[in-house]
């Protein structure tokens, strides 16, 4: 008996690992809430924020910024942007949201889920941005966040390849008539790293750095939703 449910308990394990392995994207990561979620009031301006660790660590550090408004925080700890791009349309446009703020591409960089050059991160960005305007939504491309150097990946070169990164984002953002946001430039040391106050590891905001954000991302939103 004892020998039974250990190995009724051992399937059930091996079987949620399986499933998590399968869900690659983590489609199923704000089912729940998703579903809770009331569809959006043509008179309320939702906003969505998609992105990785920075974006949900932000609700986290900072839930004052998002308490009482009509803002949706969307982001996944560790996530790549071809894996924001599978669960795009269920996180983001299902919402109905007036406005998508995107923050990504830090973990492309790392190599979170395999090899990625800049131009494919900046193909999934651009792929996410056509997906919005062609729903209505106003898109928000912002720069990805200095960094000097990645804990987990200390092989990679972030301080190079983000500002390169950045201005191609910007680029197409202004070609395309989408909204770029600039958070580099506020939050940098001068040397493509982040200034110590403003993040804790070298590559995460800490409140003081996600205040800055704040005050950038707010004058957008007032001038895009007015």
């Amino acid at each position: 008996m004892m020998f039974f449910r250990l190995f009724i308990l051992l399937f059930f394990y091996i079987s949620s690992q399986f499933m998590n392995a399968q869900d690659w994207a983590a489609l199923n990561h704000f089912k729940a809430h998703n579903e809770a979620l009331s569809p959006s009031p043509s008179n309320e301006n939702r906003v969505v924020f998609m992105g990785n660790s920075i974006t949900i660590g932000w609700l986290e550090a900072r839930p004052e910024f998002f308490k009482n408004k009509p803002y949706i925080n969307r982001g996944i700890s560790g996530q790549t942007t071809p894996q924001m791009l599978v669960r795009f349309r269920r996180d983001v446009i299902n919402l109905q949201p007036k406005v998508v703020v995107i923050l990504a591409g830090t973990n492309d960089i790392a190599g979170n889920t395999g090899p990625m050059t800049i131009e494919m991160t900046l193909d999934n960005l651009k792929s996410m941005s056509e997906l919005s305007h062609a729903n209505g939504i106003k898109v928000v491309l912002c720069s990805i966040l200095p960094a000097s150097a990645f804990p987990w990946r200390p092989d990679k070169k972030p301080n190079i390849k983000i500002p390169i990164l950045n201005q191609m984002i910007k680029q197409y953002a202004e070609t395309n008539g989408f909204e770029y946001l600039d958070y580099f430039s506020y939050l940098t040391d001068g040397n493509n790293g982040m200034k110590s106050e403003y993040a804790h590891d070298g590559v995460h905001p800490t409140a003081q750095g996600y205040e800055v954000m704040e005050r950038l991302l707010t004058q957008k939103l007032n001038r895009i939703l007015e």
